[in-house]
């Protein structure tokens, strides 16, 4: 497994902006897949965005497309989620995760996400969206 640090979360107003980061050393190889999730209390997890490390292909929840956008910096061993224009159903614990083997880009979508094989995530960092 790898292991994924996520920062950067917090408490904004609805219209503001975070954008939160993963640490991820050994991650970021241009062969598989990365994402962040979302989860609210006493609801299943959600998948909000990803994006393939080699191709750099991002595939976004329709929720938050247009209002967010996933990246990632390999030198810096980094995924990162901007998240603009804040909604209060955006609140959730927002994880990382990634998987550590080969990922075929064609499974890095959203669609797909119960192919994709993520199997490494962290902690997750507190986002809260007030109205």
């Amino acid at each position: 497994q790898v292991q994924l640090a996520e920062s950067g979360g917090g408490s904004v107003e609805a219209g503001g902006s975070l954008r939160l980061s993963c640490e991820a050393p050994g991650a970021l190889h241009s062969r598989n897949c990365m994402g962040w999730f979302r989860q609210v209390p006493g609801q299943e997890r959600q998948a909000v965005a990803f994006v393939h490390t080699g191709t750099g292909t991002p595939d976004y929840a329709a929720s938050v497309k247009g209002r967010f956008t996933i990246s990632q910096d390999n030198a810096k061993h980094t995924l990162y989620l901007q998240m603009n224009s804040l909604k209060p159903e955006d609140t959730g614990i927002y994880y990382c995760a990634t998987s550590v083997g080969y990922t075929d880009p064609f499974y890095c979508n959203l669609q797909k996400q119960s192919e994709t094989g993520f199997d490494s995530w962290g902690q997750g960092t507190q986002v809260t969206v007030s109205s």
